[in-house]
């Protein structure tokens, strides 16, 4: 799933490689998915877009938006984003594919869920999207101490737990379950203690490695449970994931712990994170 290291690496690689190209040719829902959702009519998405030139991609929380002379590619948390050399490598199936003048290509494949908006600029009122975009970015300096200490002193959030207050309400966009674990492990909090409970030096040691550690899976390319525009996985090495569950904790070498919580699983150190 995109979270924000995968959404500044995606959209990194795409100005790197797939900027300045002009789209040619686009094929929409070539392999129909009930979970794919669309703006409007996606087979209007051709007209929108062929003869576009990519200007620039931005991340923005779990999203990837890419800039093509007046009109948007949105991509969501959901979507398995890869960029090809030549038609062979194509996906079997796929729920939107690019290919531009230099016969190159773009796929877009849904995971689970997920969105493939195309749309003329300023044109998409979806909450979600625009809510990301109002606020500061984890991994920008707008998002400092004084910001944080906003979300995490707010009564509304006294009883939540450390996995809602990070993951939910889109408070810091982008920061989902997936990256959330390791945060937490690093700081040494568990996932289900409350919010209420932290002292001011955990409250500003979750910061402090909130932002250490989403910049450095930013630094490797990812995480190691992801893939990046080229297909590969992440360089990060997820200390708490399903890459490592029922193995030794690195830091005690006590098992490493999967439950399930909050609608998806949380993975912990019962030694180094005490509830």
């Amino acid at each position: 799933m995109i979270e924000i290291p995968e959404s500044r690496v995606l959209a990194r690689q795409i100005n790197e490689v797939i900027k300045g190209k002009t789209i040619r040719e686009v094929v929409p829902r070539r392999s129909p998915h009930k979970f794919a959702w669309y703006f409007q009519n996606p087979e209007d998405y051709p007209v929108l877009l062929t003869g576009r030139k990519i200007e620039s991609a931005i991340g923005i929380g779990s999203m990837v938006e890419i800039n093509a002379s007046g009109a948007v590619i949105l991509f969501g948390d959901g979507i398995r984003l890869t960029f090809h050399q030549t038609e062979s490598d194509l996906p079997e199936k796929n729920q939107l594919l690019i290919e531009f003048e230099d016969h190159t290509y773009l796929s877009a494949v849904v995971l689970m869920y997920g969105g493939l908006w195309c749309f003329p600029t300023g044109r998409f009122d979806n909450p979600y999207y625009l809510g990301s975009k109002s606020k500061p970015f984890a991994l920008d300096d707008s998002f400092n101490t004084a910001y944080f200490e906003g979300l995490i002193e707010n009564p509304a959030v006294q009883k939540a737990s450390a996995k809602a207050f990070l993951a939910t309400e889109q408070r810091i966009p982008g920061l989902g379950n997936g990256v959330l674990q390791d945060i937490l492990f690093r700081a040494g909090l568990h996932p289900k203690r409350k919010i209420g409970t932290f002292t001011p030096d955990e409250k500003s040691f979750l910061f402090e490695v909130l932002k250490t550690t989403l910049n450095e899976m930013v630094e490797r390319g990812g995480r190691d449970t992801e893939r990046d525009l080229f297909g590969k996985t992440g360089g990060y090495q997820t200390q708490m994931s399903k890459n490592t569950v029922g193995k030794p904790c690195l830091r005690c070498g006590e098992t490493i712990v999967k439950e399930a919580y909050m609608g998806g699983s949380i993975y912990y150190c019962p030694h180094c994170q005490k509830p």
